[in-house]
């Protein structure tokens, strides 16, 4: 068995198992799994944590690594938008409209949204995507 973190379009996160990768694909293309919270079918896999025995230190050390390189290519990606987008706070879900209906200039944007904001942006065909969370956001 194969167990996924999923997550829908509109930013729920769930679990799910497997009996092989195949057969995931298999049900996300026949529509067949569902977002518990919103009943969305545009489900996707999440980020995770990858799945190393505690076996001794080595594995250990491993999955350290691995999860160091992880938090500094975010730590990168989110730097880079933050450089190079401007930060519209609250009003981001307004703004990203303003833009998509060619209402104000289109230029790079990021700022604040709830799930259901973001759910209404993907319904009217705007395109948004949630900035990766850091661990030390998460506490």
């Amino acid at each position: 068995m194969i167990h996924y973190q999923l997550c829908c379009a509109g930013g729920h996160g769930f679990d799910g198992w497997f009996s092989s990768s195949a057969a995931f694909d298999r049900q996300v293309e026949a529509g067949e799994i569902i977002c518990p919270v919103c009943g969305s079918v545009d489900i996707s896999k999440a980020l995770m944590t990858p799945s190393i025995g505690a076996s001794g230190g080595r594995d250990r050390e491993k999955l350290s690594a691995v999860m160091s390189e992880v938090n500094a290519r975010i730590r990168k990606f989110r730097r880079h938008v933050e450089d190079t987008a401007e930060n519209v706070g609250k009003d981001f879900a307004e703004e990203a409209r303003r833009m998509h209906y060619d209402e104000t200039e289109k230029r790079g944007i990021y700022g604040e949204a709830s799930l259901r904001e973001t759910a209404e942006l993907r319904e009217e065909g705007i395109e948004v995507f949630p900035l990766p969370a850091l661990p030390e956001e998460q506490n």
